[in-house]
């Protein structure tokens, strides 16, 4: 993944009505999810959940496939697996991740 891409993920991912979106998605994997659906579980209005599904599909972090009238999102596990990557990439330099214990505090 070049950095150009996961910038875009990063950006459509930034706003909170779109970050909450794209997780109800995760959540519902391959089943999906309807606008409707989206409307009502998160309370968004149709007009404005129209427009951030089109900055996820513009981000290629949903993937929407017409059944019958309705329309069904569904995360494009493929996008994530390599966001992920990117991500961890050069990880501990190389080396397996040992998770560190930590105090009540966050601290070591």
């Amino acid at each position: 993944m070049k950095n150009k891409e996961a910038i875009s993920v990063f950006l459509a991912l930034g706003q909170e009505t779109r970050l909450n979106i794209f997780r109800l998605t995760v959540q519902r994997g391959n089943i999906g999810v309807t606008p409707g659906e989206i409307v009502e579980i998160l309370g968004i209005p149709n007009a404005t959940l129209s427009f951030h599904l089109k900055e996820l599909q513009h981000a290629d972090l949903v993937l929407v496939e017409r059944r019958s009238r309705n329309l069904i999102y569904r995360p494009n596990a493929d996008l994530v697996k390599r966001i992920s990557d990117f991500l961890l990439e050069n990880c501990c330099g190389g080396k397996p991740c040992i998770p560190v214990a930590q105090t009540s505090k966050g601290k070591i």
